[in-house]
């Protein structure tokens, strides 16, 4: 359930300090975040903390601080600099820090609060909403988790400035899966527009917020977030987290799926064709593209694999998904 708050606006961080003091926590405050983000941010963050007590735990960037050492390392130091569970917890990254920092609150004491501060146009638009948490396995992505909500979620645009243009991409991705499964209108404004904006970056939330708002427990409806995931993650995995891109490797899943619909006569090749050119003229994608024979061993792992088949995500016309059951021998 996002019964959170999710404030979006240039600027936002100023507001930070105000935000805090509404949840009525302690004063002390522990901000996990990644090598890059420190040397960026942590003299503004503390300056703009100086009446708090504030302490940073600092990862290394990339896929592979989600991991079970990092999880152990963080949740050791944070106990080490003595903090208590009325204390407050800031995620302060891309997705990898909120997926780690937001599963360290959550077993930690059986449950610390925390906070996410977004600063990747993917985090923003993904994996800050939604209350999922977790961290990789090497047989694959998140398949240690929970469901555990922050506190608030600030987005604040002007962190985007310091993202170089493949990250930027890397976040168009996601908006436009959310375009393609849910919205109609966000995906025909990425068909024309590099950039976003606040509204394009509230139109994506809004699509994943509704799904997450029906389906909490991602029993259902909440699946068809995964739209190109199954052989996105698969993807990612097979060349250790190293070669792709979280965005880039969802775009070559997501044209995955499309082929995969074309066949099953639920979607047509014109959205295959238009989607295909979108992708290559952001560089999320390039030819020759990958073969999905290629990552068909991978995708045993998959958290949508159940007893009775693959919930697998199909898109039949833009701003309409659905959810079909395969089986493996299907692919």
């Amino acid at each position: 359930m996002v019964d959170y708050d999710i404030s979006i606006g240039k600027d936002g961080l100023n507001e930070l300090p105000k935000l805090i003091e509404q949840l009525n926590q302690s004063k002390y405050l522990f901000i996990i975040t990644d090598q890059n983000l420190f040397h960026l941010y942590h003299e503004r963050l503390s300056h703009l903390l100086n009446q708090f007590f504030v302490q940073y735990i600092v990862v290394e960037p990339g896929e592979k601080s989600k991991s079970l050492q990092t999880y152990e390392h963080v949740s050791q130091t944070l106990i080490e600099k003595a903090i208590r569970r009325s204390d407050l917890i800031l995620a302060f990254g891309g997705g990898v820090i909120g997926d780690l920092a937001g599963f360290v609150a959550s077993t930690l004491y059986r449950g610390i609060a925390f906070a996410q501060i977004p600063t990747s146009l993917l985090a923003m638009v993904d994996s800050s909403i939604g209350g999922k948490v977790g961290i990789d396995l090497p047989q694959g992505k998140n398949l240690i988790g929970s469901f555990y909500n922050p506190k608030f979620v600030l987005i604040d645009p002007n962190l985007l400035q310091t993202l170089n243009q493949r990250e930027y991409h890397n976040g168009l991705a996601e908006m436009i899966k959310a375009g393609l499964i849910g919205d109609r209108k966000l995906y025909h404004h990425l068909l024309e527009h590099d950039t976003v904006t606040e509204t394009e970056i509230q139109m994506s939330i809004s699509v994943k917020r509704e799904l997450v708002l029906s389906d909490p427990y991602d029993k259902a409806e909440r699946m068809k977030l995964n739209f190109g995931h199954t052989f996105g993650h698969a993807i990612e995995r097979k060349h250790q987290y190293e070669t792709y891109l979280h965005g880039e490797a969802i775009s070559y899943g997501m044209l995955i799926a499309l082929e995969i619909g074309i066949s099953l006569n639920e979607t047509k090749k014109e959205l295959y064709d238009e989607v295909k050119a979108l992708l290559l003229k952001r560089g999320l994608v390039t030819e020759p593209l990958l073969k999905m024979e290629d990552y068909k061993d991978q995708i045993i792992h998959d958290k949508k694999l159940l007893s009775d088949g693959l919930h697998f995500i199909v898109v039949t016309k833009p701003g309409d998904a659905k959810i079909i059951k395969l089986k493996l021998e299907d692919f």
